[in-house]
């Protein structure tokens, strides 16, 4: 966990291998614009409290406040990231914590109405992966929406040299060869076998097969809107 703290802490400083950006990404985007169409301003207002494990710099929880008036609270490992986030968004409701998402979420039960895991949870084993969603079922109100984003194993050549070369101790896992760090990655069967018992899955979102003159180029996503039952 450390080694995966500092990774994050360094790379938020220098945007080394990742471009980091301050604007909301695209997919939260389009999970606003698919709450607004389905439900109008049900789900995206200042009564609304919205919570982003793995917030990075702020930037999808800042959306959200400055556009719908969503108060809120991120949590994200890296300290230097919570910093640009606390900066970022001074002048909102919004609280930011430097903490990992595994163990007890500090937030009351039911006391949230949005809760955001884009592209942050894959670095948690199994057992903890599932003490998580406990957790999000704790603190989420009846009917309130969890938006979910992670690597896609299904048509990924990454995935498939990643999991056939350095393997973790875990199925469908494997140890980031540059991060040192566990990562899970999912199948569209696993999220729905995972989520399906506590959540209506509304939609689920694949992105494209990412291939460029027949050889691997990017990694492919799953999202997932998901409403607790």
């Amino acid at each position: 966990m450390s080694q995966h703290r500092a990774f994050w802490d360094k790379e938020y400083k220098t945007g080394e291998h990742l471009a980091l950006s301050t604007e909301p990404a695209e997919d939260l985007l389009k999970f606003a614009r698919y709450l607004e169409r389905e439900h109008g301003a049900g789900f995206l207002n200042p009564a609304t409290s919205v919570l982003d494990l793995g917030c990075g710099n702020g930037r999808n929880l800042i959306h959200l406040a400055r556009h719908y008036g969503c108060p809120g609270t991120g949590y994200d490992i890296s300290a230097e990231a919570i910093k640009q986030a606390e900066a970022a968004g001074q002048d909102l409701s919004l609280s930011f914590k430097a903490r990992s998402m595994a163990g007890r979420l500090e937030l009351p039960d039911e006391s949230a109405t949005l809760v955001l895991d884009m592209m942050s949870s894959h670095f948690l084993r199994q057992k903890e992966r599932e003490a998580l969603r406990e957790e999000i079922l704790r603190v989420l109100a009846y009917d309130g929406w969890l938006f979910f984003k992670s690597f896609l194993a299904e048509e990924d050549l990454h995935v498939k040299r990643l999991l056939r070369d350095h393997p973790a101790d875990e199925p469908n896992a494997y140890i980031h060869p540059k991060l040192g760090v566990y990562e899970y990655v999912w199948t569209v069967d696993a999220l729905k076998e995972f989520f399906g018992p506590y959540f209506e899955i509304r939609k689920i979102e694949k992105s494209h097969k990412h291939l460029l003159r027949g050889k691997a180029f990017k990694r492919r996503t799953v999202s997932a809107y998901l409403q607790k039952k």
